[in-house]
């Protein structure tokens, strides 16, 4: 029986993907100008290797969509970690961080488009910085939840051998909450992925959203939809890599699967 289970969890993920383009063979049998076939697809895939458009194929436009996330991935974990360490586990930092952090939380990456147009301007700064922006809010979510999530038995037993508050915290409470941290980050790195999608719809000249614009504006439905299908197709692997990573440096979290 277990075995039948592990069977059907296996090839579900094929199932559902077999499903997905038997959806999409109906859709453009039924009208081919709005859905293309795959064929179609696929032979503008091949176009754009042929003609790279501004000068990138498709590798080359993932990635400069990868190095504006990675960059701004690079700020946002390190600030986010040492944000969220700081509110979960001081008071002060909770009444003076957090307080700023909960006014500025509920405001959407994409609302923050202009200022930073007008800021920075339409380079790459911009971009990197709205990434940033997105990216940061739930690591510092998840980090100071882990934190505050802390198992108060585990302190109890520390202050009994007299632990110093350095060593709860470096030596319980922050790996206690490696999990929910890496939560987060996986969860930084979906919304960084849109972010920079919509960063890259305004103003850019190359990136997997400059590519959807681009099909957009000569009504080529082709290219936008290889310029989706590459996103979800990086945005999976993406995902996939982020939770390898967090099954090497978390294993306890998964030993109920």
């Amino acid at each position: 029986m277990k075995k039948e289970n592990s069977l059907l969890i296996t090839i579900l993920p094929v199932i559902s993907i077999l499903i997905l383009f038997g959806l999409w063979l109906f859709a453009s049998s039924q009208n081919g100008e709005l859905v293309p076939t795959p064929l179609k697809v696929w032979d503008r895939l091949l176009l754009l290797f042929e003609k790279p458009v501004s000068g990138y194929n498709l590798f080359g436009h993932i990635f400069v969509s990868l190095r504006r996330v990675v960059i701004a991935l690079l700020f946002s974990i390190t600030i986010g970690i040492l944000m969220g360490i700081a509110i979960g586990w001081s008071r002060v930092a909770s009444k003076t961080i957090g307080v700023l952090f909960e006014l500025i939380r509920p405001i959407p990456p994409i609302a923050w488009i202009s200022i930073i147009v007008m800021w920075f301007g339409i380079g790459e700064m911009s971009k990197i910085v709205m990434v940033f922006i997105g990216t940061l809010m739930p690591i510092v979510i998840n980090t100071y939840t882990g934190i505050k999530m802390v198992d108060s038995s585990l302190i109890d037993v520390a202050d009994t051998f007299q632990a110093t508050e350095r060593q709860l915290l470096t030596e319980i409470a922050i790996p206690s909450a490696l999990p929910s941290i890496m939560a987060g980050i996986r969860n930084a790195i979906g919304v960084g992925w849109m972010v920079v999608l919509a960063a890259e719809m305004i103003g850019a000249k190359e990136g997997v959203g400059f590519l959807i614009t681009r099909g957009s504006e000569f009504f080529d439905i082709p290219l936008i939809m290889v310029g989706m299908i590459a996103i979800g197709i990086v945005g999976a692997l993406l995902s996939a890599g982020v939770e390898l990573l967090e099954r090497k440096m978390c294993p306890w979290a998964y030993r109920m699967e």
